[in-house]
Formats: C-alpha cells, sequence, structure tokens
C-alpha cells in the first residue's frame, strides 16, 4: 500500500498491524532517517536492544534473498516483538521482499531505508501493490513544513517564536530534515539556560546568520531586475559559499508571492497602499525602490507565470534526482530573461 501524505503522520504513530515491511524512500535521507527511527520505536524503544533489534545492509540480501522472511517469522531470545532495519536499500532487496510479503508467520516489523526511487522501481513498486507492506515516501519539507518543524522543537523545549523570527529560520533553512534539525537544535542550544523563553529575531541571526543568506538576496534581487550579468556573478558567490538550491528557490517564491499580494491589492496602481497594508513590507530606502521596480516591471499575469515556473523548479529538486543547482540556475536565468522586456 501507499501511504498518502494525509496518513503519514498517524502511520508513524501507530502502523497497520497488518503491515509487515515498509520501504522509505525519497529525497529527503534526513528525512528518511528520522521516520526509520520514528516507525522503529513504536516496536522497541531501545534501538541499541541487541536481542529486539537487527541491522542488515542491503547488499547482503542479495546472496541471501530468504533472510527477511527468515528474520519476519525468528522470535527474541528475550522476549518482545522485533525490529530489522536494512539500510541502505536497493533494486538487490527486491526478492527479499517478495519473500516478506509471502511468509506464513511472524511479527517481526522489517523497515527498509531506500534513497529516491523512480516509479520504474521495483522495490518501490512491490511495497505499493502488496497489502501487507508499505510504501513511505519522504519528500523535501516545505515552508509549511519548517514552520512546524521548528515551532514544535522549540515547543518541546518550553520556548515560544516570535513571527519573524519564524519567518527568517524557516527562510534560511534548507529542504533536507537532517540538516534542519541540525540548526534548529544550534538555536535551542544557544538560548539554553536563558530565562526569556521567547526566540527573537535577534537570537536565530546571532545563530543561523550567514553571508550566503545575504547573498541570496542578491540573487533574488538580480532576478526580477532582470539583470543577467549580476545575477550570473550572485549565482557563483552563492554555490561556492554551499548556498542550498532549495532555499534559493523558495527565496524566489516568497519575492513572488509579495509581489502578487501587493500588486492584486493596489487599486488603480496604488501601490504605497497596498505595501503599507501587507505585513512586513513597511520597507524603506534601496530595499522600498527595488520592491517598486519589480512591482511596475512584473504585472499580475508575468507573476503568474512566474509563480507556475518556481512551483514547477521546487517539485523538479524533489523528484527527478537532477542537480539542484542546475535546477535553480536554469529557473534564475528564465526569469530574468522574462524580466529583461521591461528593464529595456
Amino acid at each position: 500500500m501507499k501511504i498518502e501524505p494525509r496518513r503519514v503522520e498517524a502511520f508513524l504513530k501507530k502502523p497497520d498491524p497488518m503491515v509487515r515491511g515498509v520501504v522509505i524512500y525519497g529525497a529527503d535521507a534526513g528525512l528518511i532517517a528520522e521516520r526509520a527511527v520514528q516507525l522503529a520505536r513504536t516496536v522497541c524503544g531501545d534501538l541499541q536492544d541487541p536481542f529486539r533489534v537487527v541491522d542488515i545492509p542491503g547488499d547482503a540480501l542479495k546472496a541471501d534473498p530468504a533472510r527477511l522472511a527468515d528474520e519476519f517469522g525468528s522470535m527474541s531470545l528475550m522476549g518482545g516483538r522485533r525490529v530489522i532495519r536494512v539500510r541502505p536499500a536497493g533494486e538487490e532487496s527486491v526478492a527479499a521482499l517478495e519473500n516478506l510479503a509471502e511468509a506464513v508467520a511472524g511479527d517481526a516489523l522489517i523497515i527498509l531505508e531506500a534513497g529516491n526511487l523512480t516509479p520504474r522501481s521495483g522495490l518501490r513498486a512491490l511495497a505499493e501493490t502488496e497489502a501487507n507492506l508499505a510504501a513511505l515516501p519522504c519528500y523535501l519539507d516545505n515552508e509549511e513544513d519548517l514552520q512546524r518543524l521548528v515551532e514544535d522543537a522549540a515547543r518541546a523545549d518550553g520556548f515560544t517564536v516570535e513571527e519573524d523570527a519564524l519567518d527568517w529560520i524557516v527562510e534560511r533553512l534548507g529542504g533536507d530534515r537532517g540538516q534542519s534539525r541540525s540548526e534548529i537544535d544550534k538555536l535551542l542550544l544557544y538560548k539554553a539556560g536563558d530565562p526569556d523563553r521567547i526566540i527573537k529575531l535577534a537570537d536565530a541571526m546571532a545563530v543561523l546568520g550567514d553571508t550566503s543568506a545575504m547573498d541570496i538576496g542578491d540573487v533574488v534581487g538580480a532576478t526580477f531586475d532582470g539583470d543577467l550579468a549580476t545575477l550570473d556573478r550572485a549565482l557563483d558567490r552563492v554555490f561556492a559559499e554551499g548556498g542550498n538550491a532549495v532555499q534559493l528557490v523558495r527565496a524566489l517564491q516568497r519575492h513572488a508571492d509579495q509581489l502578487h499580494l501587493v500588486s492584486s491589492n493596489a487599486k488603480g496602481g496604488n501601490f504605497e497602499a497596498a505595501m503599507f497594508k501587507a505585513r512586513g513590507l513597511q520597507r524603506g530606502g534601496p530595499v522600498r525602490r527595488q520592491f517598486e521596480n519589480h512591482l511596475r516591471r512584473w504585472p499580475l499575469p508575468r507573476l503568474s507565470s512566474a509563480l507556475s515556473r518556481i512551483l514547477d523548479a521546487e517539485l523538479e529538486c524533489k523528484t527527478t534526482g537532477l542537480p539542484d543547482q542546475t535546477i535553480a540556475r536554469r529557473l534564475c536565468l528564465s526569469l530574468a530573461r522574462a524580466a529583461a522586456p521591461s528593464r529595456r
């Protein structure tokens, strides 16, 4: 069976007892590992228990395709249900998973941690079609996922997050769950022991501020300016400094969303009034002038087209397996060319 996104959290908390094997796959390696651990702990709280938890490398199943079925039927010497973790799992595990699906008796939970499986993958297809197996996809976190991740982690440590700080943090997190967790943990460690239980923008900037985030702002500005020469230099700088391509795509989306919001609410072309009403857009100086310039350069039909391209690019990053930097660079150049006629 295929676990739909809306059912994932419920499944992780209480897996279907009929499911004996779960293939966890996708583009987000950190999220795959996190969900595998969460799922395993529904069976055994101590994942270091040598009697109830077994680790198997995926390539070992190629030479011994009966092993998963054997492990499924084996009992723990100390009692209790067992967890079998296969990692990394790939196409070499298909025969072993077929044997597991056909096994007569057993109660172990088999968890296979795979990579970014395509729809043609035999491992993925088997897990999606067999009633006693499950396929659980893990895609890169979107903005809503990241907001929830930050707020949940802060709440667990007794903190709340101010709205502007939350927006700033999310803007700097990437799509990989493991990396995001690391950055959030760094911030919470910084606030540990602080009697002020509110995470403010200054806290976030002190811990997560970096030059690559500022360079991403340069990329966004050059993209919507249609300035191809500046854009090329800014992209080179961002990626040379280890900038996150998905973070860049989302920065483009936020800017386009803001432009769309103001432009659609500007009656009679009165951008100033619309900007004043929009939360977070009461800007001044060069930033305001650049934003107003983008409003004039990007009418609503062009903005709608740009947003569609941006969403397509993020989907490509999550599903195609193509290099994220290549996708982001191609998107920026495409948008900049769309802005160029207005620049002329």
